[in-house]
């Protein structure tokens, strides 16, 4: 399989060769520079676009093709309006459509969306007003899966991938006074997509995250990353750099820490860079015990960000994990950008500050963001709160791992995913896959892009959640975890449903592992459904009490790992999906959360809390 290596000046030519709907190429203009990734886009000062848009759906794709399927010039993104002469109809108005939320999806706040997959035209007013020697960025912190934006009737840019930000630059596009900004957002699955048809989540459609305009000095800071030096003999050290798009080499970067009257000038090389050296005198690293963020400051010419980042290390030293140069386990659970209560995608602070804060009261210092990006708010909470991050890339299940043009959709998202977050101190962890199976195709599919983590970041660790296999040995029986994918691994994640999908809760106690691989082990997923409030005997079924049942067993089981270095069970709180149909039960939730979506706490989450706050589980060295 030859490997498809990207770079910004590459990105049209491969999002031109993905962005289709249902096979057919989108509409044909002169094609707009490819959106870019901005760290700490979310300290920029912003002009909100949040709030109600106006919205219409388009099954037929009757905004972009007439009935042959040929591309229509004058499509619904030029946002027409009817008037007196007109030799033909304008049947289509977005003043008097119906409206919805952004961020939000669109299945949760219309009846008649629930189900809907297809095109959704999305149209905002808005007024601007133009600064000279400026550029302007329309911020989308997601749209899922594919999106077009026109701003003004003309196309500023196109996009693939459902959870991740992405930047476009509509400097030409907007005028002074009045303007208009119209998407078009497809949710359709595809069978080439990343992830690909087949999900256990919600596909909610939409833009499910914030979108304003960024307004940056025509040479800006795009991208930077600061982090504490595992290597310099100097102890406390700052390493990173600092990227400035259009500035000239020789020019200068400041990055200063005012609360450490730290400070350093540092010249514009090759490749628009300036590396950064930093030596504070007092630094306090970052741990959930003690979260420290410090205000950091970067100038480059007239563009400056302050943006709030914590110091620390993380590394392997055999089957260790070392945060800080101390070993530490991972005390977590799994958790979906599901909303508390409201259900939906969730996004805002007040759903980030929910569900870790649950998190919190379990007793957990980790958690498994799964199995996509999560949304910033969630990382900038994680960093407040101190709570230790596995952040995935949604390779979910069989992808179509033999086919270039899906190596490079899934290595462009996780380019946008380490671009966008790789100065929060929480994320500890890249995860490169969950549950694929295993084939030569496969093998180099995720090998390469572990590589290419490493290469976009080697400051953190490289994970994957693994499935494992069964052999029997008498009355006993032994998981065995052999995946070659291990060989590029830093950590090991494993999945496993003893007492769920496989035999019973008991079995757990006859249960061994063999791991042919010295490295730390996270079982990454573990766990049982029961619906809050249905109670019966430990041994039936979707009961809380089978749920805890279930729980107890496996925490003696995983006592006697001896390379665990720490757990995330599935999952924290239930969440929406369509394979999981039982009515009275599931009711299209995966139940399998320690809490209801709405706030519920069942009898195991109770178990895993007392295991958790007495230190009843796991070791860290």
């Amino acid at each position: 399989m030859k490997l498809i290596s990207l770079r910004n000046s590459a990105l049209l030519a491969i999002s031109a060769s993905l962005f289709s709907f249902n096979g057919v190429v989108a509409a044909a203009e002169s094609s707009p520079a490819a959106p870019i990734v901005m760290t700490g886009a979310d300290r920029r000062p912003a002009q909100s676009l949040n709030g109600d848009w106006h919205v219409i759906p388009d099954p037929y794709q009757t905004g972009l093709y007439d009935f042959h399927k040929h591309e229509i010039a004058r499509g619904w993104f030029v946002n027409q309006k009817a008037k007196p002469g007109d030799t033909g109809p304008v049947d289509y108005d977005f003043s008097k459509a119906e409206t919805l939320k952004v961020p939000g999806d669109w299945n949760t706040q219309k009846r008649e969306f629930f189900w809907y997959e297809g095109l959704m035209w999305y149209e905002k007013d808005f007024n601007f007003e133009p600064k000279e020697h400026t550029r302007t960025f329309l911020h989308v912190g997601a749209a899922n899966y594919k999106s077009i934006f026109w701003v003004n009737g003309t196309k500023v840019c196109e996009h693939v991938g459902g959870f991740t930000a992405f930047n476009c630059d509509v400097t030409a596009a907007v005028h002074a006074g009045s303007n208009f900004v119209i998407a078009v957002v497809d949710n359709t699955r595809h069978e080439d997509g990343v992830p690909t048809t087949q999900t256990d989540w919600f596909n909610y459609g939409g833009l499910t995250r914030e979108v304003s305009l960024i307004t940056v000095p025509v040479a800006f800071i795009d991208q930077y990353d600061l982090h504490k030096s595992k290597t310099d003999p100097e102890p406390d050290m700052i390493e990173g750099w600092v990227h400035v798009v259009g500035a000239s080499a020789g020019e200068t970067v400041e990055v200063s820490i005012p609360e450490l009257n730290a400070k350093i000038s540092a010249p514009i090389g090759d490749g628009a860079k300036a590396w950064i050296h930093l030596k504070p005198s007092g630094l306090k690293l970052w741990s959930p015990e003690s979260p420290k963020l410090y205000k950091v400051e970067l100038k480059a010419g007239a563009d400056s960000v302050e943006d709030e980042i914590g110091f620390r290390t993380i590394e392997v030293k055999g089957t260790e994990i070392l945060l800080n140069g101390k070993p530490i386990f991972l005390r977590g659970v799994c958790i979906h950008a599901e909303a508390p209560y409201r259900t939906g995608r969730a996004y805002s602070d007040k759903d980030a500050e929910t569900l870790l804060g649950w998190a919190k009261e379990l007793g957990a210092n980790f958690v498994r963001l799964a199995h996509y990006p999560h949304d910033e708010t969630m990382l900038r909470a994680a960093d407040r709160m101190g709570i230790l991050v596995w952040s995935e890339n949604p390779v979910y299940w069989a992808v179509q791992f033999d086919k270039p043009e899906v190596y490079a959709n899934a290595q462009h998202q996780l380019e946008e995913e380490i671009g966008t977050y790789r100065n929060h101190a929480a994320i500890i962890l890249w995860s490169m896959a969950n549950e694929t199976p295993i084939n030569d195709a496969r093998n180099k599919f995720i090998s390469s892009l572990a590589a290419k983590a490493r290469e976009l970041d080697p400051t953190r660790l490289i994970t994957a959640a693994l499935l494992v296999h069964t052999e029997a040995n008498g009355d006993r029986s032994t998981k065995v975890v052999d995946d070659p994918l291990g060989a590029s691994l830093d950590v090991l994640g494993t999945n496993e449903y003893i007492g769920w999908y496989e035999q019973h809760p008991e079995t757990a106690d006859k249960t061994d592992w063999k791991i042919s691989y010295q490295k730390p082990l996270i079982m990454s997923e573990f766990g049982a459904d029961a619906k809050a409030g249905l109670h019966g005997g430990e041994n039936d079924r979707w009961t809380e009490e089978y749920q805890a049942n279930v729980f107890r067993h496996q925490l003696g089981m995983l006592n006697r790992i001896d390379q665990l270095r720490g757990m995330s069970p599935w999952i924290l709180m239930d969440f929406r999906s369509p394979r999981r149909p039982l009515a009275g039960i599931q009711d299209m939730f995966n139940r399998k959360g320690l809490i209801s979506d709405q706030g519920e706490k069942k009898q195991a989450f109770f178990v895993l809390q007392k295991a958790y706050t007495e230190r009843t589980v796991g070791k860290a060295d």
